[in-house]
């Protein structure tokens, strides 16, 4: 092999790994370069833990996923009283965590949109399935209506 041939195979080389180390950022949860997902949950009364007093409402949560940045919607009707808060947590359905892994708003307005930023192990969590959203009230302060979160 001579030196030509050898400089374009250190080339293709290094282009080859370089294209590989950008193809395996782009895919990781929580890396600049992730591909957008989308997100939504259907929120109801029957879905929280403990069951809410007096409750009867409903709602949906639909976001986009960039990077760490969760641009969603929050639209909700039939509460007992004003929404004080809505949270992400981490939790399967059927159990409740109660320490909020990310804050959406609070208070909060039915169809309110934002965004807001949530850490990479966060974020891998809720692109892996095993979280909710749950919106709170002075009523039912640990939840009204909950939903968990997937991807569609």
């Amino acid at each position: 092999m001579g030196i030509r041939s050898a400089t374009y195979a250190v080339a293709a080389l290094i282009a080859a790994m370089v294209s590989a180390s950008a193809l395996a950022a782009s895919s990781a949860p929580g890396s600049r370069g992730v591909t957008t997902a989308k997100l939504k949950a259907f929120l109801t009364v029957n879905q929280e833990i403990p069951a809410p007093k007096g409750a009867k409402g409903s709602g949906t949560f639909t976001a986009t996923v960039t990077g760490r940045k969760i641009k969603f919607r929050l639209s909700y009707t039939g509460l007992t009283g004003a929404a004080t808060a809505a949270h992400i947590h981490l939790a399967l359905a059927g159990r409740a965590n109660p320490v909020p892994a990310v804050t959406l708003c609070g208070p909060c307005r039915s169809g309110q949109t934002r965004t807001v930023t949530a850490s990479a192990a966060v974020m891998k969590k809720i692109l892996g399935g095993g979280t909710y959203v749950n919106v709170h009230t002075a009523k039912n302060a640990g939840g009204e209506i909950r939903g968990q979160i997937a991807s569609i």
